[in-house]
């Protein structure tokens, strides 16, 4: 079995729950604290195609700094990349990892199929 990574922010509950949802299943993951240890503009392409999305599809919305600079620019998608960079706070969570694939656990109940289809 692959080793599952989730990006985790302890005092994030979607985040919290997904973890309980690993170890139920007996999985413990590598937890990365993104917040604690920001990700590269390289992880972060990785990440963004293990789960096949655009940049600005794993972007919050609804975070302050988001809002506040950020709302109703367009950006190419190096620039998100950056953004989430500067401001990993901008990044959806939780975001699981095995292998080639991730999900972003929102709801936290997609990382069981995710874990049955991967």
């Amino acid at each position: 079995m692959s080793e599952i990574t989730i990006f985790h922010y302890n005092r994030c509950s979607k985040s919290r729950a997904a973890l309980s949802i690993l170890e139920e299943k007996n999985i413990s993951p590598k937890i990365r604290k993104y917040l604690e240890e920001n990700p590269s503009a390289e992880e972060l392409k990785e990440v963004l195609e293990k789960l096949q999305i655009k940049a600005v599809d794993l972007i919050r919305k609804s975070e302050a700094v988001y809002k506040e600079n950020y709302k109703g620019k367009d950006f190419s998608e190096e620039e998100w990349i950056e953004i989430m960079v500067k401001h990993p706070r901008l990044i959806q969570r939780p975001i699981v990892i095995k292998g080639d694939k991730a999900v972003i656990g929102r709801p936290p109940e997609l990382i069981n199929d995710f874990l049955e289809n991967s």
